[in-house]
């Protein structure tokens, strides 16, 4: 309906979820030339005012957006330099003293510019609504945080020297990289390219809309901003244009861009690209191996985020021979390692195969405390970080299952009411840690990788339950961090009201739910082989599938309250193979999809386990549709 504004009033409206886009007001009338209107947004309802928008840079909140509607009835909209990125809650107010008839507020909706929101590549669902609403909220999150390139943040100031309750102007007007999308940190703050975030996102992203041309987009960005000059000769930025400016470097988000290749590479089979881009991957990891000392192991220059590349996600302590660094480091190796024999660079794969396994070994004799059942932080610390740890595990550092499982059961002992506190996040002894969603995405992998799916399963309804359903929250994305007691902070910020509500490192159940819980795993480039290797949990039935280039991979289980799986239903492209992993099984697999919700019948070829014991375990299985047969 319509709305009249009679001298200074304000109305604010709730959209019932994040959303991003340009404002427009239809004005049936004025009583002056001079009429306007002030706009404020904000992602959390914790900063609804008509004084001012939650913040994008510094202690102080954003300026309002003034908005003339004097010139008579007609649709009046904001700039595309001021379109907003993230917000739920949107306040109209009429600081002056004319009256102003409102008709219609309108939201032309910027995100995700070149995919067709409604068309998904990827699905889930499960018998626990809960875990369903994560897996897409996850999924709107990444297409929140896609973008045109030509609106990136414009980081005017890197802090603001002004009194708090200032406010600043703000624009979303700066050409961040090539093409017409990218996929940025945050929709609201960065809106820029991230690598650590990268490392979270093109996972989720790949299971849901399969948008890699924003993926490569921005990966292309971060390889052209490569340095030349001799200080940092071969780093790759901690963040893309306008935040490269600063010269702020870090060690880790360094070979989260490696990271971030490989993954490209696995989930298009871009190999074009890949050989392309190949100088600027050497060279960054020549650049990680020159950081190798006399141990074997990589030495961060630096300390507590001060130094020559000691910057990370927000953690303290980054320096020396720090457990998550070499971590990270490990596993970038022996993704460089399958990229390298697959451009056939021989050189290449004999000079980092043996740096990989140095790191290994010394790592485990110089970190390992076998009688925490922790790696420590480096071989001075009494820390025992959540990000080292199932970094551990993700890039098989550690040394075997029962190790996995020990530091599994570990990092669950550690929850609090709110989720997984990350103890490096600790900048002042005696103050309280903080959760990480980048490291607890990192940290549902590890404990999937370990055997223990309920505890990704139990962590995902804890952590990010809440993150969904506190009132503060936009109950559709997913915020940056929040302190272990629940406030909604950060260790970095002197003002919370800059915190991202839709911010994509925190998206990683997407990829676990569909990767490690329905059991859909790539081994090698777009699925050409793979695994199917269900872990169900307590939950009783997972639906789930997804495309790549090669084609579909669906996924139908149920289970008894016992967790014995009753049915399976698998489809992968032809032309491919896999293999098939259920415990505890009796029975045989028979092409077709059975009796499933596709009706197709079909009982030719019947594949048994091929080994001994309880279970169904099968090599070499030719893509196609099969089901599950039980013995009688």
């Amino acid at each position: 309906g319509n709305a009249q504004f009679t001298g200074p009033s304000s109305i604010s409206f709730d959209f019932g979820k994040n959303i991003a886009g340009l404002v427009s007001v239809t004005v049936g009338d004025s009583s002056s030339p001079d009429a306007s209107l002030s706009l404020t947004y904000t992602e959390s309802s914790t900063y609804i005012s008509s004084q001012s928008c939650d913040g994008t840079r510094g202690p102080q909140f954003d300026q309002p957006i003034s908005l003339p509607v004097g010139k008579g009835p007609n649709i009046y909209s904001v700039e595309r330099e001021h379109e907003r990125g993230g917000f739920r809650y949107l306040t109209v107010t009429n600081n002056g003293n004319t009256n102003i008839d409102v008709t219609r507020v309108a939201v032309y909706f910027t995100a995700a510019p070149q995919q067709d929101l409604r068309q998904y590549w990827g699905y889930f669902h499960c018998n626990d609504e809960l875990l369903n609403k994560i897996w897409y909220a996850g999924a709107y999150t990444n297409q929140l945080c896609t973008i045109d390139p030509n609106h990136g943040v414009a980081t005017i100031q890197k802090f603001k020297s002004a009194k708090r309750d200032d406010t600043l102007t703000w624009f979303n007007n700066v050409t961040i990289a090539n093409g017409g999308t990218v996929l940025v940190d945050g929709a609201k703050r960065d809106r820029e390219i991230w690598p650590g975030d990268m490392v979270v996102q093109i996972p989720s992203v790949f299971v849901s809309t399969f948008d890699m041309g924003s993926v490569q987009n921005g990966l292309t960005a971060l390889l052209d901003l490569q340095h030349t000059d001799q200080q940092f000769l071969d780093m790759f930025p901690y963040a893309g244009y306008p935040f490269n400016e600063f010269n702020d470097m870090s060690a880790t988000y360094h070979m989260h861009t490696l990271i971030a290749v490989a993954y490209y590479f696995k989930y298009t089979g871009d190999l074009a690209y890949v050989k392309a881009k190949w100088s600027h991957f050497t060279r960054g990891m020549a650049w990680a191996i020159r950081n190798v000392d006399s141990t074997g192991m990589m030495n961060v220059m630096g300390n507590n985020n001060v130094g020559p590349n000691a910057r990370d996600w927000g953690r303290a302590g980054m320096g020396g021979h720090n457990v998550e660094a070499n971590a990270i480091f490990y596993y970038a190796l022996n993704q460089g390692i399958i990229l390298a024999k697959l451009v056939g660079d021989s050189a290449s794969v004999s000079a980092w195969a043996p740096v990989a396994s140095k790191v290994k070994e010394v790592t485990n004799s110089l970190l390992w405390d076998s009688n925490v059942g922790l790696y420590k932080d480096n071989e001075n610390s009494k820390i025992y970080p959540q990000d080292g740890n199932v970094w551990a595990i993700k890039s098989g550092l550690t040394t075997s299952d029962a190790q996995n499982a020990g530091i599994s059961a570990a990092l669950k002992a550690r929850w609090g009411k709110y989720g997984a506190p990350a103890p490096e996040s600790v900048f002042n002894a005696g103050t309280p840690a903080y959760i990480a969603p980048f490291v607890g995405s990192l940290e549902l992998e590890a404990h999937i990788i370990s055997g223990n799916p309920q505890n990704a399963i139990d962590l995902m309804r804890l952590q990010w339950g809440f993150m969904l359903n506190d009132p503060r929250m936009t109950g559709s994305t997913f915020i940056e961090g929040y302190r272990e007691d629940g406030d909604l902070s950060w260790p970095q910020y002197n003002s919370q009201g800059i915190l991202s509500h839709s911010h994509g490192w925190s998206t990683g159940p997407t990829a676990s739910l569909s990767f490690g819980v329905a059991g859909i795993q790539l081994d090698s480039d777009q699925g050409k082989t793979w695994t199917i290797r269900p872990q169900l949990g307590d939950l009783t039935e997972v639906f789930a599938g997804f495309k790549t280039n090669q084609g579909s991979f669906n996924v139908e289980i149920e289970a008894n309250s016992n967790g014995d799986i009753t049915t399976l239903r698998i489809s992968t492209p032809p032309g491919t193979l896999g293999s098939l992993h259920l415990p505890n099984v009796r029975g045989q697999l028979a092409s077709g999809w059975g009796d499933g919700k596709r009706s197709v019948r079909s009982r030719g070829a019947v594949r048994r386990s091929e080994s001994d014991g309880p279970g169904i375990f099968l090599a070499s299985l030719p893509g196609g549709d099969w089901h599950l047969v039980l013995d009688n």
